[in-house]
C-alpha cells in the first residue's frame, strides 16, 4: 500500500521534471497488450472505465482515479463499458538524491483514489496547454502545476482515507444490524451492498475488515446461533425453526446447522 506522506515528501525533495503531457480518448472495447513502459508517469482519469494490469496486478480504472507506473513494466489494458475512456497522461524524470530514494514508491505501481476534482481536472487541462511552452519560465509554470496537481491528489487521499474509516464502519455497522433484524427474510449480498449505497465488492471488503465474515457467512451465523438459541428454548420442530431463521427447506437447514455445530438440529436439542 503507498505510504501518501512519504509520496508527497519525494516530490517536495526531489528535482523532477516534466518529459510530457497528453489528452487521449479511447474508444470503447480497445484493448493494449503486452505494452512495456519506458518511463515513470501518472494517467489522470477523466471518464469512462478500464481494466489495467500490471506485472500481473489488475486494476479498475474509474474517474478520478490516478495510476502510476514507472519503466519496465508490462502492460495490458482494456476499455470496459459502452462510453469513450478519457485521460491524461503525464511523463516525468525523477532525480534522485544518491541511494536514498532507490526502491522507492515511485519505481513501483500503484493507484491513488482521490476522487473526481474539478480543480485538479482544470489544472491539468493548463499543465496540458502549457507543456511545450519554451524557455525557463514556461518550464517553471509547468512544474508548477505538476506540483498543484499531486498536492490536490495527496490531499484527495488523505481526506478520503480520514474519512472512509468511520463512513465505511458506520456503515457496516447498520448493516450488521440489518442483517440481525431481517435474518429470516432472504439477503444476498447484491441486496444488501445496494441497500447501503455500495458496490458489491465494496461492501463485501468493509464487511470482512469490520466483522471478519464474508456478509452472507455472516447471515448464515447469525441464522444458525438464532436457531440454537430456538432449539435450547423448547421442542420445537426442526422445519418451523429452520422456517424461522430463514430455510424453506429443512434438510438444506440441517446440513448448514451440522456444519456450523457438527451436530445435527436433532441430535443438538437432545444434548
Amino acid at each position: 500500500m503507498i505510504v501518501l506522506d512519504k509520496l508527497a515528501e519525494i516530490f517536495a525533495s526531489s528535482s523532477c521534471d516534466i518529459e510530457d503531457a497528453n489528452r487521449l480518448v479511447i474508444q470503447p472495447k480497445s484493448v493494449l497488450r503486452e505494452f512495456r513502459t519506458v518511463r515513470h508517469g501518472f494517467l489522470f482519469i477523466i471518464r469512462g472505465e478500464a481494466r489495467m494490469c500490471v506485472n500481473g496486478t489488475a486494476y479498475e480504472l474509474l474517474p478520478g482515479s490516478v495510476f502510476h507506473a514507472a519503466p519496465g513494466m508490462q502492460l495490458d489494458s482494456r476499455v470496459i463499458g459502452q462510453s469513450e475512456f478519457e485521460y491524461y497522461s503525464l511523463f516525468y524524470r525523477l532525480d534522485k538524491v544518491g541511494d536514498q530514494n532507490s526502491g522507492h514508491e515511485c519505481d513501483s505501481h500503484f493507484k491513488l483514489e482521490p476522487g473526481a476534482s474539478p480543480r485538479v481536472r482544470e489544472l491539468l487541462a493548463l499543465l496540458h496547454q502549457n507543456a511545450h511552452t519554451l524557455g525557463g519560465i514556461g518550464k517553471l509554470r509547468v512544474k508548477e502545476l505538476f506540483l498543484s496537481i499531486m498536492h490536490q491528489v495527496l490531499v484527495g487521499c488523505k481526506y478520503r482515507e480520514s474519512c472512509s474509516y468511520d463512513t465505511s464502519k458506520k456503515v457496516i455497522e447498520e448493516a450488521v444490524a440489518y442483517i440481525n433484524g431481517h435474518y429470516m427474510n432472504p439477503l444476498t449480498l447484491d441486496e444488501l451492498a445496494e441497500l447501503h449505497a455500495m458496490s458489491s465488492k465494496r461492501f463485501s471488503y468493509f464487511f470482512h475488515k469490520y466483522t471478519g465474515f464474508r456478509p452472507i457467512d455472516y447471515v448464515i451465523h447469525y441464522r444458525m446461533e438464532r436457531a440454537s438459541e430456538l432449539l435450547q428454548a423448547g421442542h420445537f420442530p426442526i422445519r418451523d425453526v429452520a422456517v424461522s431463521v430463514g430455510y424453506t427447506n429443512p434438510l438444506y437447514f440441517s446440513r448448514v446447522f451440522k456444519k456450523k455445530f457438527g451436530v445435527s438440529p436433532s441430535a443438538y436439542t437432545h444434548n
